[in-house]
């Protein structure tokens, strides 16, 4: 896997260029529950640079959201958590929009309004990590910018990527495997949920799709189960990983949340790359973000202090598969 580059710098950018930089779709969750209908600013990308910021990763969005009222809500709450829009990243036109309908333990159903054109920008610079996914690397027109940007930058520094499959969204099945499997190569980590594993890969068993995409070549495939854990995956490892139980208000954004903390544990591991003891510290840490997420309603990732107090005990120890 590569190793997280230095940052590239350019004369017009500014003295602190962030850490992360996330391409991908921002927009409002409508959320209809029996207790009535809220807005929270939403969309996957958007919200593993929020989890970032509140994590305190420098981090950047490059998205693109309207000039309208939502569109100054999802900036503004971007900014509480310290997380840079990108310039480009506001247009003329209405805000994307996706109804989340909340069934009795707290699983979303959703309806989308979003038309995805990345705007004709780039970032001047290579972060750390970039971070793509979901919407954005499927819906035309947008999705052959973003394929275009992994292209450009896949080799200069550490990319992550969550495909976050939504099916209302997409073509058949084998056009959306085929779009999936071209962007894998261009990427290091690939973390998918057992949903998204099964309905790109309906004929293989998780830890077969975790072993096609490293085929692939990724240097980590990660499938998360829920309440039945996680599974982390490298050529030479494969580790699995308990859930922590939590009490659920509701599941919105605790998949990126799992994505935020795998990015902030990758970012903050050391030297030993991906040890059976580095994979079990990520998969713990990610865990306990989307644990702590699904107690609060909406997006609502975990900030530094609360991801790292009172971890899991070694108790419930992860059984690690070496290959």
């Amino acid at each position: 896997m590569k190793g997280p580059s230095m940052l590239k710098t350019h004369s017009s950018t500014p003295a602190a260029q962030p850490d992360v930089i996330v391409i991908g779709e921002a927009l409002v969750d409508v959320v209809t529950s029996p207790e009535g209908t809220v807005e929270h600013p939403g969309g996957s990308p958007a919200n593993v640079a929020y989890g970032l910021g509140r994590l305190g990763v420098s981090a950047a969005l490059l998205t693109s959201i309207g000039d309208d009222d939502r569109g100054a809500a999802i900036a503004a709450h971007l900014a509480s958590a310290g997380v840079e829009l990108l310039p480009g990243s506001t247009s003329q036109g209405r805000t994307a929009s996706a109804t989340a309908t909340l069934a009795a333990d707290g699983s979303a159903r959703y309806d989308f309004d979003i038309a995805w054109e990345l705007p004709p920008v780039a970032p001047a610079f290579l972060p750390k990590v970039l971070h793509t996914g979901s919407i954005a690397t499927f819906l035309a027109p947008g999705a052959a910018a973003v394929k275009a940007l992994l292209e450009q930058s896949h080799r200069e520094c550490m990319v992550t990527y969550d495909p976050n499959i939504r099916p209302a969204l997409l073509g058949s099945q084998a056009e959306a495997r085929s779009i999936f499997e071209d962007l894998v190569p261009l990427t290091d980590v690939v973390k998918l949920s057992d949903e998204d594993a099964r309905w790109l890969y309906p004929d293989l068993e998780l830890e077969a799709t975790a072993a096609r995409i490293l085929e692939l070549g990724a240097g980590l495939a990660v499938v998360t189960c829920g309440s039945e854990g996680s599974l982390l995956a490298t050529p030479a490892t494969r580790l699995q990983i308990p859930a922590i139980t939590s009490v659920v208000a509701d599941t919105i954004g605790a998949g990126d949340s799992y994505m935020a903390a795998l990015i902030y544990g990758l970012l903050a591991r050391g030297t030993d790359g991906l040890a059976p003891a580095v994979l079990e510290t990520l998969g713990r840490m990610a865990s306990k973000a989307a644990a702590i997420t699904v107690r609060r309603p909406g997006a609502n990732p975990p900030t530094a202090d609360e991801l790292l107090a009172d971890l899991p005990e070694q108790a419930s120890a992860p059984a690690a598969v070496v290959a």
